[in-house]
């Protein structure tokens, strides 16, 4: 039913994909591949990107394998500097992307997070 409500962006895919567990902190890196994918977007079609930082190490990884855009992930700092909820970092990573892309009037998103044992996942997003 029609609320008032305004969406703030459309689900446009999501993925999740598994890598061997003393790699965990790279799982993002095949899950947002597979998201990119399924949305038929490329990196350069991002504008910006919330990857959760479980520590530097991966972060590190995971933002130079995937070669996306310094200037676009974690544009107000990440979760070494806003936060690592346990249990609620993707509700932190994807809030945070969504309102920025909000305030900058940008369309198109990816948030990404790794999961203990080897997971990671992926959603893109965009903006009407």
């Amino acid at each position: 039913a029609d609320r008032g409500i305004t969406p703030l962006a459309r689900i446009v895919s999501w993925a999740t994909a598994g890598v061997d567990p003393s790699i965990m902190g790279t799982g993002p890196i095949p899950a947002s591949t597979a998201a990119l994918k399924k949305a038929g977007w490329t990196i350069d079609d991002l504008e910006l990107v919330e990857a959760n930082e479980a520590f530097a190490a991966q972060a590190c990884a995971v933002n130079q394998e995937m070669a996306w855009n310094p200037d676009l992930v974690n544009v107000n700092g990440g979760a070494i500097a806003l936060g690592h909820p346990i249990g609620a970092s993707g509700a932190r990573v994807l809030t945070t992307l969504l309102y920025e892309m909000q305030r900058r009037e940008v369309h198109r998103g990816l948030a990404t997070l790794c999961i203990g044992g080897g997971m990671g996942i992926a959603m893109c997003v965009e903006r009407n």
